[in-house]
């Protein structure tokens, strides 16, 4: 998008309007996905632009905070799918997996059963659960349906097994399953 000069100004003038939207409106710090504060207002920037070059007249403020928060939105919406698709991959191969060796499964399965089990005893109840939508989760299930038979919502359920995997990754039990075999 290549703007005009009078375009440029305005976007620059109004820069403010970025750090704005995400002080209002991005709420939850840390917990942004894939992006850090500068990514987000790299994103916010690009919306600025897009009012910069689209503003018809009237208030410009206005109309720019819609489409800098419209841009956020996108981008966060997309990371949130990009981070639900990365939460089955990194549980499926270790659950699921199905190696031509039917004693090494067996062997794994065994193993990551005890390791579960044993991290499930020393956690949070909602970190439980996440455990329990992990399992699910790598027998096929989707999250709506993990969450109709959990009696919650899918958002719900994909919070829970972010908890249990921040919780199983510092759990010395579960990085030894995840190199067996090596």
């Amino acid at each position: 998008m290549t703007l005009t000069t009078e375009q440029q100004r305005k976007a620059e003038e109004n820069m403010g309007l970025v750090h704005q939207v995400i002080k209002d409106k991005v709420h939850g710090y840390g917990q942004w996905g894939f992006y850090t504060y500068d990514d987000l207002f790299q994103i916010g920037c690009i919306g600025l632009c897009k009012a910069a070059a689209t503003d018809k007249g009237g208030t410009f403020s206005t109309y720019a905070y819609r489409l800098i928060w419209h841009e956020l939105c996108d981008a966060l919406v997309q990371s949130t799918k990009r981070y639900a698709d990365e939460v089955v991959a990194d549980v499926t191969p270790y659950i699921s997996a199905e190696p031509e060796n039917g004693e090494f499964l067996s062997g794994l399965r065994m193993d990551l059963s005890h390791a579960l089990s044993s991290a499930r005893k020393d956690a949070p109840p909602s970190t439980a659960k996440g455990i329990d939508a992990m399992i699910l989760m790598s027998q096929g299930y989707t999250s709506s349906e993990i969450g109709e038979r959990m009696g919650a919502s899918a958002k719900l359920v994909c919070a829970w097994v972010s908890k249990a995997r921040k919780f199983l990754k510092a759990r010395p039990e579960m990085e030894t399953i995840a190199g067996y075999g090596s």
